[in-house]
């Protein structure tokens, strides 16, 4: 606001003007009416437009009746007389002391020094940023509030204490800065971020308004980008004069009284849209953060207007941070709402219900930066910050092993958890094909296992850690809360998209405790996002597919609630096939009983509770892991040929290894080969390679093995005789001198692969033979180890291989009843006492079970 020029001397005469209410008003009163007025040109020499005309040329019009051109003229010549020059649009009142902080304003962008640059400026880092306004095509200077308490240490605490008061005089500070740097002419908006204190939500209190504050919380609503009136020139409706500009105080605000002397309208106005001023308008709901929430109270919110360059700086799901002041507007809307009438002691009253909103100056969401490149990305960071870096990419297998041993320290052990879940953290590569689909990078991780074994610490450290990141519970969450639903806005009545849980972990992970509580329907629904990333939305007019790219971390309880190891992870777990498929990684943690480990981990737990925080001490610290996971997110792997090759050719055997065995815990489909590819392409990233090489293809297929196909079982107990210890010649011989029975072990994975066999075989000599003569005890043993040739390097593991393939069809005979002897007639007692009984498949048994 320029201050304004001296008036000049009233007139010595008194000078009078009857208005239509017939009111008289003095001198003094028309000359602070008509100095209120539209722009006159200080300049002499200069034709001075008003809205009320010039001094030698009226107003021009369509049409004026002889009353008008008579309150033209009328308006002129007591103009003339007075030796007024109407306002530019600003108070006539000067504030000295915001004048004087313009000032220091000023110097300050002009001559404040920070990092040295390599133009014109060189380190005058707001000149530099002025001047590139003109090519940026931006309206916005960024400063440090530290530069500015570095600069003048009173002037930041006035900032601070009166921040809309002082906000107009920074921006004519910012244009006249931005006027000499050579970034053109034009508004400018100061955008103050770096404010050393963030306020709570629930401690934004009205002894806030109107001073710089800093709030931080997650956005769960963002509505869409509008114009706003920022200041509107007005045309009266009686005597089509324009008044204004006129600024808007967060509702839409109309001109007092029409600057027309001899008007004085009062009520009827029409918007000049063409001379009026707009500017992008934006309100985000913002959240507090979950740890900021007191025990028993509900979570609180804010709406926080943006404008100009600073919308769709955030989205649904950003834990981000605002910077700007506290205002009081009318209830209702983005203060839009008409005043709320109220009734009163002393009668009927119109009264303003306000409620508090932030308008903030500053917006920015956490982890901002994984978009940015690997070299945009260091140049923000500081000398301390590459160097350490640097030594973290340069360690190898090392810093692999000590970003694990720095994930979740306060869980004692699982190590083999803790490396899915840095690989889930850093992610594959999104990809994109020619036809316009999307191929996933993200790894969805989900661990399953016996309770108290930190299932919900994973998730809980993951969410925490992450800057975008969500935690929920299966039981309590719907399909709508886990996707999207439809609502209705409360102020505008149209039917909006509310963001579920997916939606607001966009780029992030969702973490879903107690997955196996939760419906099948509401499972069904989480399809579409697991793969496709997509969420599609068809209900209330309204169709659209959303964008759901995160990934997703579940922990599930077995079914029966301890995890049974006779039983395979499909069967111990309450998922369809579909969900399981979608899964990268399957964890199983039991508890098992042991002295040692249990030892390790009671002292471990101990020493977290009695000495906090010094109990660990993990290689690398969090703020340095969340910046090399925010670096390597930035690396780009490809594919080397051999170890392209080294997959196609692990993929083969995975599937050739689950075809083999009829029970298997998981069955392998496509979906695992990418997600070899994308585990490959996260351990690249933990190693800061831009090439995958075959090592990192082979411990991928490591964790895919151990997680998924490799499900431990109890092995199976057999009571083995002496007929399957010898052969029919020792048998014989050994008839009058039987030895006691005794039991033998057998792993589950052999019992399986014997028993499928050889149910096979006999299901095959079934359906050969037209009489069901059956088969030879002797003959099955000699088929088998015919078939196990190949993979008995030695006598000693053709006879335990015997041994085990006899002990299995007295399993099958005797425990299972699957496998039935025939009886045989008086001439084939002989043939049966040489080579076994006749053996046939029981008629009820499928061969597929």
């Amino acid at each position: 606001m320029a201050p304004s020029s001296e008036l000049p001397p009233p007139a010595t005469s008194s000078l009078g003007l009857r208005m239509r209410s017939g009111v008289m008003d003095s001198e003094t009163s028309v000359r602070r009416r008509i100095a209120e007025g539209d722009t006159w040109s200080a300049d002499a020499g200069t034709q001075a437009q008003s809205d009320l005309g010039t001094r030698d040329e009226p107003r021009a019009r369509g049409v004026q009746t002889t009353s008008e051109e008579v309150q033209e003229d009328r308006t002129r010549r007591l103009r003339d007389r007075l030796g007024l020059v109407p306002r530019d649009g600003q108070s006539k009142v000067r504030d000295e002391a915001a004048e004087a902080f313009m000032v220091i304003f000023e110097t300050f962008l002009q001559r404040f020094e920070g990092d040295q640059g390599s133009d014109e400026w060189g380190a005058r880092v707001y000149m530099r940023q002025l001047a590139q306004l003109r090519s940026d095509e931006g309206a916005t200077v960024y400063v440090d509030f530290g530069h500015v308490m570095a600069h003048d240490e009173r002037a930041a605490q006035a900032l601070v204490e009166n921040y809309l008061r002082l906000e107009p005089y920074m921006a004519r500070a910012a244009a006249r800065a931005r006027a000499k740097a050579g970034g053109g002419s034009g508004d400018v908006t100061v955008s103050v971020h770096g404010l050393p204190a963030q306020q709570r939500i629930r401690e934004l209190r009205s002894d806030r308004i109107g001073q710089l504050s800093g709030v931080s919380g997650t956005v769960t609503r963002t509505s869409e980008v509008r114009p706003e009136l920022v200041s509107g020139v007005f045309r009266c409706a009686e005597c089509a004069a324009e008044v204004g500009p006129v600024e808007q105080q967060f509702q839409y605000t109309e001109p007092g009284v029409c600057d027309n002397p001899v008007c004085q309208n009062r009520t009827v106005w029409t918007l000049v849209v063409e001379r009026s001023k707009f500017a992008d308008w934006q309100r985000i709901r913002v959240q507090e953060s979950a740890s900021e929430i007191p025990a028993g109270s509900m979570p609180r919110t804010l709406d926080v207007i943006v404008r100009g360059d600073l919308v769709e700086r955030v989205k649904p799901g950003d834990r981000a941070q605002f910077t700007g002041s506290l205002v009081a507007i009318p209830d209702g809307g983005a203060g839009l709402a008409p005043a709320v009438a109220a009734q009163t002691g002393r009668g009927d009253a119109r009264e303003l219900a306000f409620r508090l909103a932030f308008v903030a100056c500053h917006a920015s969401a956490a982890g901002s930066d994984d978009e940015l490149g690997r070299d945009a990305m260091l140049a923000k960071m500081t000398r301390a910050e590459r160097e350490e870096l640097a030594a973290m990419g340069a360690g190898g297998a090392r810093t692999y092993a000590q970003l694990v041993a720095s994930l979740a320290p306060t869980v004692f052990g699982h190590e083999e958890v803790k490396r899915g879940l840095l690989l889930q953290m850093l992610g594959g590569v999104h990809k994109r094909t020619r036809e316009g689909m999307r191929l996933r990078g993200d790894i969805n991780v989900c661990v399953v296992g016996d309770p108290g074994t930190a299932k919900s610490q994973f998730l809980k450290y993951v969410a925490g850690f992450l800057p975008r990141a969500v935690f929920t519970s299966g039981k309590a969450s719907s399909a709508a809360g886990l996707t999207a639903s439809v609502v209705k806005d409360d102020e505008t009545g149209e039917f909006t998209i509310e963001a579920g849980a997916l939606m607001l972990a966009d780029h992030g992970v969702c973490c879903i405790d107690e997955f196996d509580k939760m419906d099948i329907v509401d499972q069904v629904a989480i399809h579409e996002a697991m793969e496709q990333q997509t969420i599609s939305i068809a209900k209330a007019g309204i169709h659209a597919t959303l964008n759901a790219r995160c990934s997703i971390l579940a922990a599930a309880n077995p079914v029966g609630g301890r995890y049974d190891r006779r039983l395979t992870l499909r069967q111990n777990v309450a998922m369809s096939a579909p969900i399981m498929s979608r899964f990268d990684l399957f964890f199983v943690v039991l508890d098992d009983a042991s002295e040692t480990s249990d030892y390790n981990t009671a002292r471990h737990i101990v020493s977290v509770h009695q000495l906090r925080d010094a109990a660990v001490t993990p290689p690398f610290g969090p703020a340095a892991l969340r910046r090399f996971v925010r670096f390597a997110r930035a690396i780009q792997p490809t594919l080397r040929e051999d170890a392209a090759r080294l997959l196609w050719q692990s993929y083969r055997n995975l599937r050739q290894d689950d075809a083999g065995t009829g029970r298997s815990a998981y069955r392998i489909t496509v979906r695992q080969l990418e997600s070899l590819i994308r585990l490959s392409e996260a351990l690249a990233r933990a190693h800061c390679a831009d090439i995958i090489t075959p090592d990192h293809v082979r411990e991928a297929v490591r964790l895919l093995r151990r997680s998924i196909v490799h499900v431990e079982m109890d092995d199976i107990e057999v009571q083995a005789d002496a007929d399957d210890t010898m052969d029919a010649t020792s048998a014989l011989e050994a008839v009058d001198e039987p030895e006691p029975s005794r039991a033998v072990n057998i792993k589950r994975d052999d019992f399986e692969r014997i028993r499928a066999m050889l149910a096979l075989h006999l299901h095959e000599a079934s359906t050969r033979s037209e009489d069901d003569e059956g088969v030879r005890r002797e003959d099955l043993v000699e088929w088998y180890l015919s078939q196990r040739e190949d993979a008995l390097a030695d006598e000693e593991a053709f006879a335990r291989e015997d041994q085990h393939a006899r002990m299995v069809i007295k399993y099958m005979s005797t425990v299972e009843g699957c496998v039935i002897a025939l009886r045989t007639t008086a001439d084939e007692e002989e043939a049966e006492h040489a080579r076994g009984p006749l053996l046939m498949l029981h008629p009820n048994f499928s061969i597929s079970s």
